[in-house]
C-alpha cells in the first residue's frame, strides 16, 4: 500500500480528493475565460521577481497613483504653510503713510511795565517756578500702562522719544544759544526733515517754518544764560491714535535766567526771566519706535517778556531787566495779500508771572 508522500501511480481509491469528488463541478466557458487573463504566461513567469498572478481588475485591490499622492502632498504643504505664516504674522504690516506738516502757533507776551531784575537765586525764588524742578528732573513721566495695541514696553519708548525731543529741543545749551540743530533733528521722522530744515534756514510767520515752534532759541550775539539750570514743570500725556500710532501730548513750562550777552555791550550783574510755554502733540508709529524718533504734529509756544512788534520766527527776542515793550502792537496782517497767511499774535504778560519785588 503506497503512503501520500510516495509517488503516485494513480489515485487510491476512497481517498478523499479523487477523481469522483470532482465530478460533479462544472467550469463553464466564463470561469476559464477569468482564469487565464488572472495567470501570467510561463514567458511572463520567468521574470525576475515576477508575480505569479496578475491582480484581478477591481475597485478593492487598486493602489492611488501617484499624481494623485503628489496632489494631495502639495495641498497639505500649502495649508501647512499658510497656518504657520498666520500664527508667525497675525498682523500685515500697513502701508507707508506720510508724516504731517508740523502746525506752529507762537504768541509773545508782552509785560505791562518794565523787566524785574536781580540774581538768578531771588528771581526764582520770588516766582511762581520757584518749586519746579532743574532740567530733564522737571519733565516727569506719567505711568506708564499697556493699551489696546500697544505693549507696556511700546508705550515707554514712546514717552521717552518724547521726552528726549522736549530736552534737546528746550534745555541742550549748544540748541539754546549756539545755534546747535543737529541733537534735534535727529529725533524728527525723515518725512519732516524737509520743513525742519527749511524753518532753520528761511524762517517765516507762516505758521509752518517758524523755528521757534521747533525748538527753543535765543541770539547768541544778544543773549546769555545767566544761569545754566532751566527750571521745568509740566506733564505728559499718551493715548492710542489707531491701532498702528501712539500719540504723545506735552505740556511744559520753562524758565530761563538770562542776561545781555557780552557783544551787546558791559555785562550787567542784574539777570532777568525768560518763561516759555510749549504745548505739543507728538505721534510714534511702530517703525517709529524702532528707530527712536517721532513726528511733531502741533506747537503751541507762548513766550515773554517780549515786544510783540518783535519778529521770533528764527529766535525769541527777550526784554531782559529794567526793558520794556514797545507801544507797537503785532506785526500788521494784510488778509488782501496772496501767498501764505502771515500768522501774527500777541498777548498781554500778567503781573503775576513775573518776579515779586
Amino acid at each position: 500500500m503506497a503512503r501520500r508522500g510516495d509517488p503516485p501511480e494513480g489515485t487510491p481509491e476512497g481517498l478523499p480528493g479523487g477523481e469522483d469528488e470532482y465530478r460533479s463541478v462544472v467550469f463553464d466557458e466564463s470561469f476559464v475565460r477569468a482564469a487565464r487573463v488572472q495567470e501570467f504566461s510561463a514567458e511572463e513567469r520567468m521574470g525576475e521577481h515576477a508575480p505569479a498572478v496578475r491582480s484581478v481588475p477591481g475597485g478593492g485591490g487598486r493602489h492611488p497613483s501617484k499624481q494623485l499622492l503628489l496632489l494631495v502632498l502639495v495641498v497639505v504643504v500649502a495649508f501647512g504653510t499658510a497656518v504657520y505664516l498666520g500664527i508667525r504674522q497675525p498682523q500685515q504690516p500697513l502701508a507707508a503713510r506720510p508724516a504731517e506738516h508740523l502746525r506752529i502757533t507762537l504768541v509773545p507776551l508782552a509785560p505791562g511795565g518794565p523787566v524785574p531784575g536781580g540774581t538768578p537765586a531771588e528771581l526764582f525764588a520770588h516766582s511762581p517756578a520757584a518749586q519746579y524742578r532743574s532740567g530733564a528732573a522737571g519733565i516727569t513721566m506719567p505711568a506708564v500702562r499697556r493699551t489696546d495695541h500697544f505693549s507696556e514696553g511700546q508705550v515707554l519708548i514712546a514717552l521717552a522719544t518724547a521726552k528726549d525731543y522736549l530736552v534737546e529741543s528746550s534745555l541742550d545749551p549748544d540748541v539754546i544759544t549756539k545755534g546747535a540743530v543737529r541733537p534735534v533733528r535727529a529725533l524728527l521722522h525723515p518725512d519732516q526733515l524737509a520743513q525742519f530744515d527749511r524753518s532753520v534756514a528761511a524762517p517765516a510767520a507762516d505758521g509752518r517754518h517758524v523755528t521757534t515752534g521747533w525748538l527753543v532759541r535765543f541770539d547768541p550775539a544778544k543773549v546769555a544764560l545767566a544761569d545754566p539750570t532751566v527750571r521745568v514743570e509740566g506733564t505728559l500725556l499718551v493715548t492710542e491714535a489707531g491701532s498702528d500710532a501712539l500719540e504723545v501730548t506735552s505740556d511744559h513750562t520753562f524758565v530761563y535766567a538770562l542776561r545781555p550777552a557780552a557783544a551787546a555791550g558791559p555785562v550787567s550783574d542784574e539777570a532777568s526771566l525768560f518763561t516759555v510755554r510749549r504745548e505739543m502733540r507728538f505721534r510714534v508709529d511702530r517703525d517709529d519706535l524702532r528707530h527712536h524718533r517721532l513726528e511733531v504734529l502741533a506747537s503751541s509756544v507762548q513766550a515773554g517778556p517780549q515786544d510783540c512788534a518783535a519778529d521770533a520766527t528764527a529766535t525769541l527776542r527777550p526784554l531782559l531787566a529794567g526793558q520794556r515793550a514797545g507801544t507797537d502792537g503785532p506785526a500788521v496782517t494784510d488778509p488782501y495779500a496772496p501767498g501764505l497767511a502771515v500768522v501774527s499774535l500777541c498777548g498781554s504778560l500778567s503781573p503775576a508771572a513775573q518776579p515779586s519785588p
